[in-house]
């Protein structure tokens, strides 16, 4: 690297510069105060620590997206986390070890060794909240609800919001006696909504016609609630695939009955995540991006392995992300200009309007700032041997 290259950052790491940040952290500060009111206790977890209980039942997936690095005191291999939900997994399981349900949230950066898309952020500002120690259709609607209001409270007050359950496919493909392998390979095609090689496969396995039929059946169960009833009637005699149908339509009837304005789909082909999640799932898109905005869904006995095996639900989001889709915090800087003028008056009143919740910039002796400079839209002065508020000409 040149001299001249030295202020060149990574690909997919940025700066925040300051108008960025304070909108960053106002809303950050808003979402932190949307999720203590529905109960969910604020968990600071470290941003490095030992890769065995990092990568705790994520799989390998969240594996490739963590940095390794080695403790220069243990010796031991160490993870720059991707993900904060098994940190406060851990935190629940752990340290807190509590029988009731437990509500936890979180909001700082975490580190990926790639981006989710083509020129994307490799260090997103990563928010959620967990619901532990519950295993009901009603914990799952009350987190897709907190999500509906952090994503209404961002600027995103109608988004669309898709329900999958990980239990249609799961029980389908064990009927069919598919080994892990072949599930796999199956289930990469299903997400690519590839019928004719999912056909094809089905068909090289020898897969029983009936059987065939309700695995294909995935790929067009897609939209309203008639999904379900639809479903119903594909999946009559595969009781687990039924149960888990009973279970997304009873987690859509407490989201419908929380908000009642929200527009609910179905999309039972809609995998991602299936080696993580248990049971329903849920995603928030708007117009205009591909991916998702916010996710979530049931992950059921990662606490297992921190020596308590709890139900838990959840979601999360980047808070960068949702800022640049959103229309929430605006970002307009305010705030007052003073003088540099040694008065106690003057020194009086900056203190005084500090104390208010005012923004004040004392203006250095001989700095050639202006008012705009300084992201300022009033100044004080002095009138009739009193200081004064007064907007800035312009």
């Amino acid at each position: 690297m040149t001299t001249g290259d030295r202020w060149l950052l990574p690909e997919g790491v940025e700066e925040t510069l300051p108008a960025e940040a304070r909108r960053l952290e106002a809303m950050r500060r808003l979402v932190l105060d949307l999720f203590d009111r529905w109960g969910y206790a604020l968990v600071m977890p470290p941003l490095i620590e030992y890769l065995e209980s990092l990568l705790t039942g994520v799989g390998r997936d969240m594996d490739l997206q963590t940095f390794k690095v080695t403790d220069q005191l243990s010796g031991r291999l160490m993870g720059i986390r991707a993900d904060m939900t098994p940190q406060a997994a851990r935190i629940d399981a752990h340290f807190l070890k509590r029988a009731h349900a437990v509500r936890l949230c979180y909001l700082g950066p975490v580190l990926h060794t790639r981006p989710d898309e083509l020129a994307g952020s490799r260090e997103p500002l990563q928010l959620g909240a967990e619901l532990f120690g519950h295993g009901g259709p009603e914990s799952d609607a009350e987190v897709v609800s907190l999500m509906l209001e952090t994503l209404a409270l961002t600027g995103i007050p109608r988004p669309h919001i898709d329900l999958a359950h990980v239990g249609v496919f799961g029980a389908l493909v064990t009927r069919a006696g598919l080994s892990a392998e072949r599930k796999d390979e199956l289930l990469d095609a299903v997400e690519r909504r590839a019928r004719s090689e999912v056909e094809a496969l089905l068909s090289a396995w020898s897969v029983a016609p009936d059987q065939r039929r309700q695995i294909v059946a995935l790929l067009e169960l897609n939209g309203d609630g008639d999904v379900i009833a639809q479903a119903r009637a594909i999946y009559r005699g595969a009781a687990e695939a039924l149960a888990a149908l009973d279970n997304l339509e009873a987690v859509a009837g407490h989201v419908r009955r929380q908000t009642p304005q929200t527009v609910l789909h179905f999309d039972l082909a809609e995998l991602g995540g299936y080696h993580y999640y248990t049971g329903a799932m849920f995603s928030a898109f708007v117009p205009g991006q591909g991916r998702a905005v916010a996710k979530g869904g049931r992950y059921d006995g990662i606490g297992r392995a921190f020596g308590r095996d709890r139900a838990a639900t959840g979601f999360s989001a980047d808070l960068r992300r949702l800022i640049k889709v959103g229309s929430g915090i605006a970002g307009g800087m305010t705030g007052i200009l003073a003088p540099a003028e040694v008065d106690p008056a003057l020194i009086a009143e900056v203190a005084r309007l500090r104390a208010a919740g005012e923004r004040v910039v004392r203006q250095l002796p001989g700095d050639p700032g202006t008012a705009a400079d300084f992201g300022c839209d009033r100044r004080l002065t002095a009138r009739n041997g009193a200081w004064r508020v007064e907007p800035v000409e312009t």
